[in-house]
């Protein structure tokens, strides 16, 4: 009986030691350097007034893998006047999303499959994780810069085009 509390002591001291020397409290931690996310160009899209003139012609990266499109424009520091993002999905269904990790205050486009716009998200919050829907199915969702959407005068008569690269 004895022999058994020696060693369940003996073992409780060895974790508790252990656990001891494994603490790196004291020591700085290094922070982790990584390259910023450089904007590259894969399409242009042309924003177009009911009548048929074109309010702005911008680059655009496109968000078509699961990973791009769950990304986004998230842990980007910038994004050029002339530039933004188009989501492309398979079909159209309400869309949410979220500004979580995304550093830039952004507009947020909702397109429908005839590429008509079916909403928009104004001024996004960066980091905030409030859920901005779609007023109603949208196909193509388009981030750019806040405040460039009331800029250009872009509205629900607004379509927009897209040619790839």
């Amino acid at each position: 009986m004895k022999k058994g509390f020696f060693r369940t002591g003996l073992l409780v001291f060895a974790l508790g030691f252990g656990f001891i020397s494994c603490d790196n409290s004291t020591e700085k931690e290094e922070a982790i350097e990584t390259d910023p996310i450089v904007f590259s160009k894969e399409a242009e899209v042309y924003l177009i007034h009911s009548n048929g003139d074109t309010l702005r012609k911008i680059d655009v990266e496109l968000a078509e893998s699961d990973y791009e499109k769950q990304t986004g424009l998230m842990y980007r520091e910038s994004l050029g006047s002339e530039q933004g993002m188009l989501f492309v999905y398979g079909n159209a269904r309400v869309r949410n999303f979220y500004m979580k990790n995304t550093y830039i205050p952004l507009d947020i486009l909702y397109y429908n499959t005839d590429s008509t716009l079916v909403s928009m998200q104004k001024n996004a919050t960066p980091r905030d994780e409030t859920n901005l829907p779609s007023d109603g199915p949208a196909q193509f969702v388009l981030e750019i810069n806040a405040g460039l959407s009331d800029e250009w005068g872009i509205n629900s008569e607004s379509t927009f085009s897209i040619v790839k690269e």
